[in-house]
């Protein structure tokens, strides 16, 4: 027990220490994640997936994130954040609902259910973990109104540069190396490039109607309490 003559002596969380905290723990979530990933796999292979990719742009926005917050800097740029915010939920999404779903005609469920210890805990980190975390993030210690229209177009270009690189990795490789296509959907060997295409427009479609999403629960979402954040909100293009 405290003394009640001491209690006062006793320094409190600072408020403005809470969204530091919390984003350095999803920051810290993705590192364990990608570090269990590398530890256990070929690093080349590892380093060619999207999620990959995705969460690597976790650990270092909301990395620098966490540091902006404990020094009480203002925040990155609003196509970064709500960017990286984008890919995480879209990672997530695909995960649960299209690789780990038994019914879906892409699925890697049967390997996935195999998974047991680090690796599944590094499964966990990277694809379940981390997009719960930040969208909590953008829920609950994010100032809203940063996201416009024009930031759904500008985020298309990530998927598309790693379309581009997954199928020129995959052309390039010999068709007897089991990864040579990091994901069903994108394997040009199996079901064409016609039907590939098919897959990536839909998948861009998917990605535009979701940052157009976003962009429209950002704008009608109410603020945070205001000692949660330190960004205030605004129109401009920082958040």
């Amino acid at each position: 027990m405290i003394p009640s003559t001491d209690r006062a002596a006793v320094p409190a969380v600072r408020p403005t220490v809470l969204p530091a905290i919390f984003r350095a723990l999803i920051s810290a979530a993705a590192v364990a994640g990608l570090v269990i990933e590398c530890a256990y796999g070929s690093v080349p292979v590892v380093l060619s997936y999207f999620t990959i990719w995705t969460n690597i742009l976790v650990a270092v926005v909301f990395g620098i994130s966490a540091q902006r917050s404990l020094r009480r800097r203002p925040p990155l740029p609003a196509l970064w954040t709500g960017g990286v915010l984008l890919f995480i939920l879209i990672t997530g999404l695909v995960f649960h609902l299209v690789l780990a779903n038994h019914a879906s005609p892409f699925n890697n469920a049967d390997a996935i259910d195999r998974l047991t210890g680090a690796k599944a805990v590094s499964n966990q980190l990277l694809h379940t973990v981390t997009p719960i975390g930040a969208l909590l993030d953008f829920v609950l210690l994010t100032a809203p109104r940063s996201l416009t229209a024009r930031h759904a177009l500008q985020w298309l270009a990530f998927p598309g540069a790693y379309l581009a690189f997954a199928l020129i990795r995959g052309a390039l490789l010999s068709p007897d190396v089991p990864s040579r296509y990091t994901y069903p959907f994108l394997d040009a060997a199996k079901y064409g490039y016609a039907e590939v295409a098919v897959n990536a427009v839909v998948l861009g479609i998917a990605f535009y109607a979701l940052g157009l999403a976003l962009v429209a629960a950002d704008r009608h979402r109410p603020a945070p309490p205001r000692e949660n954040r330190i960004s205030s909100p605004a129109e401009g293009p920082l958040k």
